[in-house]
């Protein structure tokens, strides 16, 4: 067993690196592309269809009640900002700590947060009912001039900045990345269609050392911005929760808790998805076990915080001597919604303790089943948050329950369609793997094997 096994395997050379990636836009996608593309489509045009319902009927369709003003709105919303965490993490942070196993998985990563934030996005914005009346009233706009006045101690205007700021950067970030193998494809273009395409997209990019100088500066320069987002970000959508007094949502352990918790679900996503990918375009030798164990490794230590924070909830609960803290959480385990909250704990805690085992670790199947498990767990955990904490408040006259609509879950599920088509088109014209990343771990590679030899 080698201690450190490499990063690119098969004695791949870097024109084989090339070929490999390229050769998935080149090439007309295998069977499976194009049945997950018309399901993923028929779900996308299920979210399109509950949006237009909702707008001409009114949010009313959404099961949102008294005193559950929020349901799978904003459970769905925090949790696709969740699931975009993972491609800055892994692009950003990693990029700074110099850890090479990033570089057969950021590409993607980084994808799926641009469509995981459009997805989180939908929530928001229809939320306020009419948006084309209301959404405007989110925007950092001169207000003198037009007399309006944005509640800017709303954290729903905090949102707005951090997400709309994450999203920007993260796209920055994305394409910039994209540039040099953009370039390789421009060059290996065999129409002129797609000559023009990558042509006007590459920028002129020639390869040149001075363009490699700026490009690395620039990369480091939107790396270096992208950190602290990964941070706030969540940081700040934890705000719409622990700034208000409402039992169980006003502690201070919900930004860092946040943070983890989306770090946590956003690797297990990339983990489905690379997976998936992996198999399906033969890609054993870019993305190998090390890449998945490694992430395997992250999802362990993230689960690990993760349950800590649900105890530390428990224990401050009963600290504080509050008696409707103390109540709101032991309604969450043992009152109506006990389902959702041990649901939780089985996917969220017990499920990533299977990571501790090597053996589980490199299974793919293992990996690719607790991935999923983990953020079904996520999903709970947001519900739970949300509708525990609302259902009954101080009067108990006024207690009810949530159960979502049809509209609820049709919008939720086609946002998942929405995703996956997204993803399936950026697999298909994209390269989903950094090219020029890779090269570069190969170089490094070879030459500690050199070095080795002699």
């Amino acid at each position: 067993m080698e201690l450190n096994p490499p990063l690119v395997t098969g004695g791949m050379t870097y024109a084989d690196v090339t070929e490999k990636v390229a050769a998935i836009t080149e090439q007309a996608p295998p069977k499976q592309w194009y049945v997950a593309l018309g399901i993923s489509m028929l779900l996308a045009g299920v979210l399109f269809a509950s949006l237009g319902y909702l707008v001409t009927t009114g949010i009313g369709v959404w099961g949102n009640n008294s005193p559950v003003g929020w349901g799978w709105d904003i459970t769905n919303f925090v949790w696709w900002i969740g699931i975009g965490h993972a491609g800055t993490l892994i692009s950003a942070i990693l990029f700074l700590f110099r850890q090479r196993w990033r570089t057969s998985i950021n590409r993607a990563a980084e994808a799926m947060t641009l469509f995981a934030v459009a997805c989180a996005g939908i929530y928001p914005l229809f939320h306020t009912g009419r948006p084309w009346r209301a959404a405007y009233w989110l925007f950092p706009m001169p207000n003198e001039a037009l007399n309006m006045w944005q509640n800017f101690r709303s954290p729903l205007m905090w949102d707005v900045f951090a997400v709309s700021t994450y999203a920007t950067v993260s796209a920055l970030f994305w394409y910039v990345g994209l540039i040099p193998d953009l370039a390789t494809l421009r060059d290996r273009a065999k129409t002129r269609i797609r000559q023009v395409i990558f042509g006007v997209m590459s920028f002129g990019w020639r390869g040149g050392a001075r363009q490699w100088r700026h490009y690395e500066l620039a990369y480091l320069l939107l790396a270096g911005l992208s950190t602290p987002l990964v941070l706030s970000v969540h940081s700040i959508v934890s705000f719409d929760f622990a700034t208000s007094v409402i039992p169980g949502w006003h502690t201070t352990i919900f930004p860092p808790y946040f943070v983890a918790g989306a770090i946590f679900s956003g690797f297990a996503m990339v983990v489905t998805l690379m997976v998936t990918a992996r198999y399906v375009y033969n890609l054993q030798n870019l993305i190998t076990i090390k890449h998945l164990e490694n992430m395997c490794k992250v999802m362990l230590a993230t689960g690990m915080m993760v349950g800590f924070a649900y105890g530390t909830e428990f224990f401050i609960a009963w600290y504080s001597a509050n008696p409707y803290e103390r109540y709101a959480f032991v309604n969450r385990a043992f009152g109506p919604y006990w389902w959702a909250y041990w649901s939780m704990i089985l996917c969220n805690v017990i499920s990533p303790q299977f990571f501790w085992f090597k053996r589980f670790r490199t299974s793919i199947p293992v990996m690719f089943v607790l991935s999923i498990f983990i953020n079904i767990g996520m999903w709970f955990e947001r519900f739970v948050i949300i509708a525990t904490s609302l259902h009954r408040d101080f009067l108990p006259s006024s207690w009810g329950y949530f159960s979502p609509t049809i509209i609820d879950i049709s919008t939720f599920v086609g946002t998942m369609g929405l995703f996956m088509t997204l993803f399936l088109l950026f697999l298909r014209f994209l390269p989903a793997i950094a090219i020029s990343e890779v090269k570069g771990v190969l170089h490094q590679q070879i030459n500690e094997q050199k070095g080795v030899a002699h």
